[in-house]
């Protein structure tokens, strides 16, 4: 598969999409929180990884690290591209302001509530505490692959897990102790795989 991804094999890339988007489009999701963003980095995901295809290592195995590697930093570009945009957008004049209710519709859905209060213990995390998080909790990737993802040593990626889980056990203490989890403990936090490919 990597030989024919190299030589721009179109059919084998096709493969590849069928096998792979959905794990990119949920890795993208979970750092992002934004559907719609999610799906945008699907699609530049794979479209850098066409440009990039000639630079694949030609032996190795599953291909999934490296565009989950390759999702992670189009998510950053995206993430930067977003705040410059609403920073211009800050700075234009401001027309009459009209009250939104979508906010009072949201707070209705416990589902919406329970995934914000996930995002703000996430948000609490340092960025390469939630990339190293959702590679290998949400992704299910082991060490070894996370690292080649992100491009760091298999330790950087053990001490910043290790850091994030202290991080995120603590965020659920106190969102406990402030009775915002129900039950007590938060769905997300736990693993989730997808399965390695």
């Amino acid at each position: 598969m990597r030989a024919r991804i190299r030589a721009g094999d179109r059919e084998a890339f096709g493969e590849l999409f069928d096998t792979y988007a959905r794990s990119v489009y949920n890795h993208a999701y979970r750092l992002t929180g934004d559907w719609s963003l999610a799906e945008d980095v699907v699609s530049l995901t794979f479209l850098e990884a066409w440009r990039l295809r000639g630079k694949t290592d030609p032996d190795g195995g599953s291909l999934r690290p490296w565009l989950l590697g390759t999702a992670t930093n189009v998510t950053r570009n995206a993430r930067r591209a977003t705040r410059r945009h609403a920073a211009a957008v800050s700075r234009l004049p401001r027309d009459e302001v009209v009250r939104d209710f979508a906010e009072d519709v949201a707070g209705r859905l416990d589902d919406t509530a329970q995934l914000a209060l996930i995002q703000a213990a996430l948000a609490k995390l340092r960025r390469p505490e939630r990339e190293v998080f959702a590679l290998c909790v949400w992704a299910g990737l082991d060490y070894a692959a996370a690292a080649e993802a992100l491009g760091v040593p298999m330790g950087t990626v053990r001490s910043r897990l290790s850091r994030a889980r202290v991080k995120l056990a603590r965020q659920v203490e106190l969102l406990r102790s402030c009775g915002q989890v129900r039950g007590g403990r938060i769905p997300a936090a736990g693993q989730i795989q997808e399965g390695n490919r």
